[in-house]
């Protein structure tokens, strides 16, 4: 869930890392029966929704809508 919230706050990648994790978190719980269910699940689908965001940042930058201009004035 921590790699998520990071994927969507700092770093695009971190939401890749945090789908796998929550995808191999929920197998282990399903086989295992412990607890954390909830937290493997807030952690996928944060992790869905980082690369949702990158994805469409990435789009608005290629299609020019989105600009970082580094010039200070």
């Amino acid at each position: 869930m921590i790699t998520g919230i990071l994927g969507i706050v700092c770093c695009g990648p971190l939401a890749i890392v945090a789908l796998v994790l929550a995808s191999n978190a929920r197998k282990e719980i399903a086989q295992t029966g412990q607890g954390g269910s909830g937290m493997a699940t807030a952690g996928w689908w944060l992790g869905i929704a980082g690369i949702a965001l990158w994805v469409l940042g990435i789009i608005l930058y290629a299609a020019g809508v989105v600009t970082f201009d580094t010039t200070t004035y």
